[in-house]
């Protein structure tokens, strides 16, 4: 199971790094790639750091859906998986701002430690059309995360949900939560943690 674990691992870094040159610019791209010649002449002078606000529009992020519930496995991934992308963390809930605020209160000293940002959304509506109309207004989430015991995990787990209704990758982070009501979990070892890309 841990060989599948790290499979999967290098798998969403790849598919989190797929587009990273997006953003640049020609100048920049030939820099990151060693191509520039040491004769060219900068036009403009370097700017200085961008403002934040700029800086959290086009960084890249990892969206996690929380329901009532945050399990700690689920927490664990989705902190690993930030730092390890040099990504930050986009919290999206249909819950109250309070609660959401409450479930990650006790995270907030693992995210800080692991240099990761945390930003919390609230929406409104039906979560798939919430959800949907979310990620397709920003194309700077890698992925969306979920919990496996949540409607949104278990309806991709089951094939009840397609593959193509959100429109980014989800993954669903499987738990060893006794109570999570998995009893028909499509994992081949129930107390196993890991994820499963749907």
């Amino acid at each position: 199971m841990n060989k599948l674990t790290e499979t999967m691992k290098q798998m969403l870094d790849a598919l989190a790094f797929a587009d990273a040159g997006e953003f640049l610019t020609r100048r920049e791209k030939a820099r990151v790639l060693g191509k520039m010649s040491s004769n060219t002449i900068d036009i403009a002078p370097a700017s200085p750091e961008p403002a934040p606000v700029s800086t959290r529009n086009t960084a890249r992020r990892v969206a996690l859906y929380l329901g009532s519930e945050l399990p700690p496995e689920v927490m664990d991934y989705v902190i690993e998986t930030c730092a390890r992308l040099r990504h930050e963390l986009t919290v999206l809930t249909f819950e109250s701002e309070n609660t959401g605020q409450a479930l990650m209160d006790p995270h907030r000293q693992a995210l800080e430690a692991a240099g990761v940002d945390m930003e919390l959304v609230t929406l409104s509506g039906e979560p798939m059309r919430g959800l949907k109309r979310y990620l397709r207004s920003r194309p700077e989430v890698a992925f969306l995360a979920c919990k496996d015991s949540g409607y949104l995990g278990r309806s991709y787990l089951y094939g009840t949900q397609s593959k193509t209704a959100l429109p980014v990758p989800v993954v669903v982070v499987t738990t060893s939560s006794e109570n999570s009501g998995m009893q028909g979990q499509l994992a081949s070892d129930e107390n196993s943690r890991g994820a499963v890309v749907a």
